[in-house]
């Protein structure tokens, strides 16, 4: 696929992505417009295609996702987090210990670098743990290949759940979709913030920062009433395509070859992770009054704006996954440095 032209590759990758992404959709699969890109841009990447997404573009994509996310949310996101504090920080300090657990496994039944393994394996935003692992020693290209090999199959995975469990109510909004609804101010506005995070989010060196500011900003201004966002459907296909593609295209058949030999300890280590947080996710619902699909996806070990994306096409409390899932990509943050050196030191290849 390399020999094609890149008009060639683009518009076979446009096609193959509408065709696949609107199949699914056909299908009432949740995220189909991310899910169907997505798949097209892993097989694309694979076979050798050299086209890439910007960064820019992925930047900004990110932040029309922020705003669609912050019509959604509102001051009492903190209430579940506060009520229920004890049983919320276990959650979370069990999902922390097991990527810990599941980094160390690696390191000493794969042979991969501690630093590698243990960002490669923290459940935070993917792109995040991307950037920041370069900076401890950890090799770039297998981090973003582990990353985005689990963002593919929990999306897969919770979008699979989400059909199943909610049936033809999945992939439904609260509403029927209105593609091209009228623009007004609201949509410059809207534009405005997305355009000023993306520019400042990483300009502040804030992990997913382009994500987080225009949902946090955006937010603020929807729940106070100063200014309803209007982030129109069509926008958000956009973004989704995009946020598929970048995802996608990162399996190049070269990264794919260098991690092949770890590839059946990656898997593994990814399925262990997704199951343990599928019991975390049982058992929030014997405790709180959230259903097993909104549990499964605020403790899903996904990339926050893929959870974001599946959340929003499935009728789940999107405030609940949401503080979830922000909470422990902040305490990723926090914790993944002292993690990352705890198993380079304590861990070592069962061949030595």
């Amino acid at each position: 696929m390399e020999k094609l032209p890149c008009w060639s590759q683009w518009l076979l990758l446009l096609l193959a992505s509408l065709a696949l992404g609107f199949g699914l959709q056909t299908f009432h699969i949740p995220a189909a417009l991310l899910l169907g890109p997505m798949i097209v841009g892993v097989a694309m990447g694979l076979l050798g295609a050299t086209v890439r997404i910007p960064t820019r573009l992925f930047i900004v994509a990110q932040a029309v996702l922020g705003c669609m996310i912050a019509q959604s949310l509102s001051p009492a996101i903190l209430t579940p987090l506060l009520d229920d504090w004890p049983l919320v920080l276990l959650v979370l300090f069990a999902t922390l210990v097991a990527s810990g657990v599941s980094g160390w496994c690696l390191v000493r039944f794969s042979g991969l670098p501690g630093p590698t393994g243990a960002w490669g394996s923290s459940p935070g935003g993917a792109s995040a743990m991307v950037a920041m692992a370069g900076d401890f020693g950890a090799d770039v290209r297998l981090v973003a290949f582990m990353q985005y090999l689990r963002v593919l199959f929990v999306a897969t995975a919770a979008a699979m759940v989400a059909r199943i469990g909610l049936g033809d109510e999945a992939g439904h909004g609260s509403a029927a979709l209105e593609w091209f609804p009228p623009l007004d101010w609201r949509f410059l506005a809207t534009l405005g913030i997305a355009v000023a995070g993306a520019w400042l989010g990483p300009r502040l060196r804030i992990p997913s920062g382009a994500l987080l500011l225009p949902m946090i900003i955006g937010a603020a201004l929807h729940s106070s009433g100063a200014m309803a966002l209007q982030v129109p459907e069509w926008l958000l296909a956009l973004a989704y395509t995009l946020i598929g593609w970048s995802v996608g295209l990162r399996f190049t058949r070269p990264i794919f070859l260098l991690a092949l030999r770890t590839l059946p300890q990656m898997v593994a280590s990814i399925a262990a992770l997704m199951l343990f947080c599928g019991l975390l996710a049982w058992m929030l619902t014997r405790f709180l009054p959230v259903d097993l699909m909104t549990a499964y996806l605020a403790t899903s070990p996904g990339g926050l704006d893929t959870v974001a994306i599946i959340a929003a096409g499935s009728r789940v409390d999107m405030s609940f996954v949401m503080a979830m899932q922000t909470l422990r990509l902040f305490t990723i943050l926090l914790t993944g440095p002292a993690m990352a050196r705890f198993i380079s030191n304590r861990a070592s290849p069962a061949s030595t």
